[in-house]
């Protein structure tokens, strides 16, 4: 039987340690490509034979950036851009940038200025009316241009039945993690919020489907054992990434089960799987960002139809409650914020919104805030 304990150890290890696991890809050979928020299209990268490397900030001084950027500008884009200035990004081959809201603009083309001379930059600027066919056909054009970009810089080739091979690969990961996520409400007090996290966390410094074959083992293990009982509330968490590890031990702290998600580190990303059916693989990949939704950096004229996604994911996932993470200075998460409030208010279900960032060591305030929630959720189970 799978040693769970010993296998949680390793994925914990990965992602305390992604430095050492781009070593590893480097020192067998592996060109490797830099993978910035948001929705930039890993296949690209795994089909030219490449290890896809995530670039999400992470724990950290911040000291270069602010040479780019003005020091109230949100933690993950100084930190992701601190990265390339400070050496830790140093072997990479590339990276690919996405400038899906306004954040991520000025990064883009800092990064271009600043790290670009040393590690070039693969440009992506999706079109945001991408559910219509002419927003397709330029987001199959500009996946087409990436990869003819990455071919140019790499030295590597990128062909079609490659891609559709990654496809295949990427569609099997995004189902187990979908799977294991939905376990996690049912074996809370073996699999913790850091545990959660870890897991989904260790992909981004992982060739898939190594991941893969990792967390079909954990599943596996989980299903011979018999379901546990929450021991604190069930939440709903939301935001953009919740991996600090202080904001994680407090989650473990007080014992709070992370039924489902809406954070862009984790399952926004995760929903749609690639059409395989459909011939050209860059009007694949067109087609699966067309069918995104619910997620604050996407364009849709439904104002409501992610608040009512959001309150429903707490709802069909009986959870207790939501914990908002608002990333401070982050634009596009703070306007969306009272409509998610109004939604979670006419639904009767407790709405918690604490500030955060990647910097943060003092979780003071975020206990007092638990604390609050953990009465109301008490109250309302009376």
């Amino acid at each position: 039987m799978t040693d769970i304990k010993n296998l949680l150890q390793e994925f914990k290890h990965i992602a305390d340690n992604p430095r050492e696991q781009l070593d590893k890809q480097l020192e067998k050979g592996v060109k490797a490509v830099g993978v910035f928020p948001y929705y930039a299209p890993e296949e690209i990268i795994y089909a030219g034979g490449m290890f896809p490397y995530g670039v999400w900030g992470g724990q950290g001084p911040i000291d270069k950036a602010k040479n780019y950027f003005p020091t109230f500008y949100y933690s993950l884009a100084l930190r992701c851009l601190e990265m390339g200035l400070d050496g830790s990004l140093d072997g990479l081959s590339a990276s690919m940038l996405t400038t899906l809201d306004d954040t991520l603009r000025p990064l883009s083309q800092n990064y271009k200025v600043s790290v670009g001379r040393e590690i070039p930059m693969v440009f992506l600027n999706h079109a945001q009316h991408r559910k219509e066919d002419f927003g397709k056909t330029y987001n199959a054009r500009i996946f087409k241009q990436a990869a003819e970009r990455l071919e140019e810089i790499c030295d590597v080739e990128i062909t079609d039945e490659k891609l559709k091979e990654a496809f295949e690969v990427y569609n099997e990961n995004r189902a187990l993690k979908r799977e294991f996520i939905k376990m996690c409400g049912d074996y809370s007090q073996t699999i913790k919020a850091s545990d959660r996290s870890n897991v989904l966390k260790a992909s981004y410094f992982m060739m898939k489907d190594e991941h893969s074959k990792m967390l079909k083992e954990l599943i596996d293990a989980l299903k011979e054992m018999p379901k546990e009982e929450c021991k604190g509330p069930r939440v709903v968490t939301s935001g953009i990434i919740t991996d600090n590890p202080g904001l994680l031990q407090v989650l473990d702290d007080f014992n709070i089960c992370v039924v489902a998600d809406d954070v862009a580190h984790e399952s926004r990303g995760l929903k749609v799987d690639v059409d395989t059916s459909i011939e050209d693989p860059y009007m694949a990949l067109a087609d699966q960002f067309a069918r995104m939704d619910e997620d604050p950096i996407l364009y849709d004229p439904d104002i409501w139809k992610r608040p009512k996604y959001v309150v429903d994911l707490a709802k069909d996932n009986d959870a207790d409650g939501c914990l908002l993470f608002m990333m401070t200075f982050n634009d596009t998460e703070e306007m969306e914020y009272p409509s998610l409030k109004k939604a979670y208010e006419e639904a009767g279900i407790p709405l918690i919104k604490m500030g955060y960032d990647q910097q943060m060591t003092d979780f003071g305030q975020v206990k007092t805030q638990l604390e609050t929630f953990r009465e109301i959720v008490e109250l309302n189970r009376i």
